[in-house]
């Protein structure tokens, strides 16, 4: 940023004055806002062995990296040259191998390499790409030259997350973005996805792509997931997708349709355990095979990790001229494979000056700094070389130059590596204009990575006149409408159980909230709750022990409130409230790329509220009452979202039936431990039953001071009109189930889930809610009981009838 007199570069002054006008403390306060933005969309990096895990939020600076348009034109050129003679390369050592016959390349640096994948030569690949994305870290050396220190060929990341920074960027810094007129991002992701459509092996005007991801514990998901909502793919995991015959297909609740394009993120040798990795339970077993007949493109293909190796870069400028009669535009990091003679001894001689790192990239394997070794460390890296020369390179260790960071003591230098991305285009490599700024986590430290802790940028490439970088979108045939969208199996399941965790939390809030008012002795009018109908309740959800009540008044005042503090506050008890959010937070996570941001907001507010290890010292249970008037408003703002921004697709039925069964097992449960057994003023049961179901207002409407057993359970069991009864969440489901599309089966029977949902329908519909209230002379009614009890277990059956027909291949959610 600082020229040697002391004066910002040319390309830095308006962003360095934009910086003066806010000064530190506005610029603080913008920082803070864009944190909070920065968790609000839940943007994370999964750091492995970190107890953060998947929550650690992204690092990200406020200050960008900026780039003058000259210097940019020459990483531009220079990163699309080097695409594409990796790709030129790829097709060469998986085809005819001139490479190795004229030994350009020396034989054993390939075939030592555990990346060569020898199922995957032969293939014909789309117009012979291998290498449809690609990034490149550089770094700049304090004089200003860029430098290669790494290709990343097998699948890049980053290229989410740099989209990311540079919303949060722009928003953070708006006035300095705008008057550094900074080049958009935009249009590049536009060509990167239509060329990705023109590489599709049929259909081409609407090709079927699906994202490939390992999971949700994967370091980037955040970026599987974001990347797959912007660009409109279907995000799947390996038992997403089966091959039959010679194609391959994704499993949705109607049945399998056919893939197109698989862009993948996760690496090749893990792909297909049929003929590549055998233990792996991440692929797509036989999907070589379908590579291999031309009815499949995978982006990047099989077996493009080969190039990850640093060791090739010693090679690269030959084969810059040989392949492309070019010379290369950006040099490598000098680097001397000890595979060869001359470099082993050059390596050995200059220890002192070099890094020393594996030849091929091995997790948890980290460069070592010749220079930090002692006599003894030194001789022992020695001898593993000698014993395994082909494993090892030596690298330059080159000086990077640094950039200015935002700490809480001002502006602070850290030395940063940049991250370029190129995909490939019928006319050749399109550069995203900026890329992923990496910083180490010291002005002491060389090692730039996020899994050691480093930090990002959002990267400025400033430009002289209007920004049209980029492909436009091109002009394709008619596509038929289409109005459902392809649901997976796993999908569904995950959000069958979103919408039963989302329930039992709303639940669990309600009854707290309810119950609280039994611990001042104070309540609405004519809505008295009594500690011991409280108890009662609480006792018959299992949060109290049944011996409780018959307790004496006062012990159960003091344990009705201990139970409600441990239920709402208690991450150690199982079923607990906490536990219950850690739950939607855990399947939400699963279903980023299908939420909106709204809804995900939502559910990081609702995650927010709880996030408290332990019941708060010294506060008693009736001052956190706002807290649960604000969980219920979070929750209803959910539903509302759900009800009208989800389209009335499989995705949105399975959510809300989750919801339904949940509320209607719920709202068993609450009769059955509220009104099968009542002891004392049965007006302060039923009092208790409504508040718990929201339901006091509408039986007050109607009934005035009226409490009759038969009135409530007509109004929470069977009344289809009042959308907390039980008879409203079984005709829902119905519905929904009616709607659902129907695997081809033999046979014309009403599949189980349909006659389970029919048979608890009909057992509402036709109940006496005068007779099932009918209590005998000790207070039990034993027909409401076994009425609820099968009931019960016919909602349950109809869940397992459900998850059988439609969920029976996926990864079931649920904890238990």
């Amino acid at each position: 940023m600082i020229a040697p007199s002391g004066l910002p570069r040319r390309h830095w002054r308006r962003l360095s004055t934009g910086l003066l006008r806010l000064g530190e403390e506005k610029l603080g306060r913008r920082w803070q806002q864009a944190r909070q933005l920065i968790q609000s969309n839940g943007i994370t990096y999964n750091v492995y062995g970190d107890p953060q895990g998947n929550e650690r939020i992204w690092p990200l600076d406020p200050i960008p990296l900026v780039l003058s348009a000259e210097e940019w034109a020459g990483i531009e050129a220079a990163v699309a040259q080097r695409a594409t003679l990796l790709n030129t390369m790829l097709a060469d050592l998986y085809g005819a191998q001139t490479l190795l016959r004229d030994l350009r390349l020396p034989p054993d640096l390939i075939f030592q390499n555990p990346a060569f994948l020898r199922p995957c030569r032969g293939l014909i690949l789309p117009q012979d790409v291998h290498l449809f994305y690609y990034a490149a870290d550089i770094a700049r050396s304090p004089d200003g030259r860029w430098w290669v220190i790494a290709d990343r060929t097998q699948a890049p990341s980053g290229a989410g997350y740099a989209l990311e920074n540079r919303l949060v960027s722009a928003q953070t810094l708006p006035e300095a973005f705008h008057q550094s007129r900074v080049r958009q991002l935009t249009r590049y992701f536009e060509g990167y996805r239509e060329s990705l459509m023109s590489l599709a092996p049929r259909n081409r005007d609407n090709p079927r792509i699906v994202l490939l991801t390992p999971g949700p514990y994967n370091e980037t998901f955040f970026e599987h997931a974001y990347m797959a909502k912007q660009m409109g793919y279907t995000l799947v995991e390996g038992g997403d997708l089966t091959v039959r015959g010679d194609r391959v297909f994704l499993k949705t609740l109607g049945g399998l349709v056919p893939v197109d394009v698989i862009l993948r993120r996760q690496d090749d040798n893990f792909c297909d355990p049929l003929e590549l990795r055998g233990d792996s339970v991440l692929g797509v077993p036989g999907l070589v095979h379908v590579i291999r007949s031309g009815h499949v493109m995978v982006a990047n293909s099989l077996g493009s990790g080969l190039l990850e190796t640093s060791a090739h870069m010693a090679f690269l400028p030959g084969l810059c001229r040989q392949l492309l009669g070019e010379e290369l535009k950006m040099p490598s990091v000098a680097t001397w494979w000890c595979g060869q003679d001359a470099p082993r001894a050059y390596v050995r001689e200059n220890m002192d000056r070099l890094v020393i790192k594996p030849a091929y990239p091995r997790f948890g394997v980290n460069p070592v700094f010749g220079a930090a070794l002692s006599r003894k460390e030194r001789e022992e890296l020695l001898g593993q070389i000698e014993a395994r020369p082909f494993q090892f390179v030596g690298q330059e260790q080159v000086p990077l130059s640094t950039a200015p960071v935002w700490t809480e003591q001002g502006f602070d230098p850290r030395f940063l590596v940049l991250r370029v991305f190129a995909c490939w285009s019928k006319d050749g490599y399109s550069v995203m204009p900026g890329g992923l700024t990496r910083i180490s986590t010291s002005a002491d430290s060389l090692v730039v990575t996020m899994q050691r802790g480093g930090g990002s940028k959002d990267t400025w490439v400033l430009s002289d006149m209007d920004d049209s970088s980029g492909v436009a979108p091109q002009v394709r045939g008619p596509v038929d409408a289409v109005r459902t969208t392809e649901l997976p199996s796993r999908v569904a399941d995950n959000l069958f159980w979103l919408g039963r965790y989302v329930e039992r939390v709303e639940t669990q809030v309600r009854v707290a909230r309810a119950l609280v008012p039994a611990l001042s002795g104070e309540c609405d009018l004519g809505g008295a709750i009594s500690v011991e109908a409280a108890v009662g309740v609480l006792a018959g959800f299992r949060y109290l022990p049944a011996e409780m009540t018959q307790a004496r008044p006062a012990e159960q005042l003091r344990s009705l409130e201990r139970a409600l503090m441990t239920l709402l506050f208690d991450p150690h008890r199982a079923a607990g409230l906490i536990w219950t959010v850690n739950q939607v937070r855990r399947i939400a996570w699963q279903l980023k790329e299908r939420l909106s941001t709204d809804s995900w907001r939502v559910l990081n507010q609702l995650d927010k509220e709880f996030q408290r290890s332990q019941p708060p010292p010294n506060v008693r249970l009736l001052a956190e009452i706002e807290m649960l008037d604000r969980s219920v408003m979070t929750l209803s703002a959910f539903a509302g979202l759900m009800m009208e921004s989800m389209t009335r697709g499989p995705g949105w039925r399975f959510l809300d039936i989750g919801r339904r069964l949940e509320r209607a097992l719920q709202m068993v449960d609450l009769l059955k431990h509220g009104l099968v057994v009542t002891h004392g003023d049965l007006a302060e049961h039923l009092e208790t039953l409504l508040r718990v179901a929201d339901s006091s207002i509408t039986y007050r409407s109607r009934y005035y001071t009226t409490m009759q057993a038969d009135l409530v359970l007509d109004l929470l069991l069977v009344d289809e009109s009042n959308p907390r009864s039980a008879g409203f969440q079984i005709a829902t489901m119905g519905a929904h189930l009616s709607q659902l599309p129907k695997p081809d089966e033999p046979g014309t029977r009403q599949p189980l889930e349909a006659r389970r949902i029919l048979k608890a329908s009909t057992a509402v519909r036709l109940a006496r809610t005068d007779e099932l209230a009918r209590a005998d002379s000790e207070n039990v009614r034993h027909e409401l009981d076994a009425f609820l009890q099968t009931l019960r277990t016919d909602l349950h059956e109809f869940s397992e009838a459900l998850s059988s027909r439609y969920l029976s291949h996926a990864q079931l959610s649920r904890m238990f």
